[in-house]
């Protein structure tokens, strides 16, 4: 099967990109700020990352091909908050879904952020290691530190951009997965990305907005797996430039 084909007629919604596509259904796209990986309630069909319907029991897109015969499902392996941008990973084979997910389970999944942040971090280890909670709150999630569940982060690399207000370009590699982990644990080393409303420096967020920066400036920038079918191992990689 033309995988890469199939990927290419979808109806990606404005601004997703196709990054790469492997020979087993395994696809990357880059998702712009403002986009959600998936629709969470009824009416936001049009704000996701494809123009079909979500079936979230399955955790995949049902639409038809561009023949309108036969049923697609693509498969939703990995998400991004709204205000995050960067790479998300998708399959077209309930196969494939089934191995990258087990990949994820295992920690063979490598993804790498960059983030752009007010000051710089004062040294310190560059494995970031906290404990987050996450709660409902005003209709979304909000996270917390203290309690709940271990969140640990690796700093690869600090580039400072200095500015007014001072500002620095965060590489950043998330070991584990919790909600709003890269937001939180920036914020609490005093060093919180430009244009976030919910951990953020509101003033310098305003000063920011005033030099164009009016977004979350978070992206996924890199996606690294490898996953197994069969008896065979595969390797998978994209990569995305940060738009800030």
């Amino acid at each position: 099967m033309d995988y890469a084909a199939i990927a290419k007629r979808l109806r990606w919604a404005r601004g997703v990109k196709l990054l790469a596509c492997d020979a087993n259904g395994l696809l990357a796209v880059e998702k712009p700020a403002g986009v959600l990986s998936h629709p969470n309630k009824k009416g936001e069909e049009g704000k996701a990352l494809l123009a079909a319907r979500y079936d979230e029991k399955r955790q995949a897109y049902e639409i038809l091909d561009t023949e309108g015969e036969d049923s697609v499902s693509v498969y939703l392996l990995n998400r991004l908050d709204s205000a995050t941008s960067g790479i998300v990973l998708l399959s077209l084979a309930e196969e494939t879904a089934g191995a990258v997910l087990k990949a994820f389970e295992s920690k063979a999944v490598k993804k790498t952020y960059q983030a752009l942040v007010f000051g710089a971090p004062r040294g310190g280890p560059p494995l970031w290691r906290d404990r987050i909670s996450v709660k409902k709150a005003q209709g979304g999630l909000r996270a917390s530190v203290g309690g709940g569940l271990s969140a640990e982060t690796k700093l690869v690399k600090v580039e400072p951009l200095g500015g007014m207000p001072p500002m620095a370009r965060l590489t950043l590699m998330p070991i584990t997965g919790r909600t709003h982990q890269l937001r939180i644990q920036t914020s609490k080393r005093f060093v919180p990305i430009v244009g976030d409303r919910t951990y953020g420096d509101f003033q310098k967020n305003k000063l920011a907005a005033k030099r164009g920066l009016k977004r979350l400036c978070l992206h996924c920038v890199a996606t690294e797996l490898e996953y197994r079918l069969g008896e065979r191992s595969f390797r998978f990689k994209a990569a995305s430039k940060a738009p800030f």
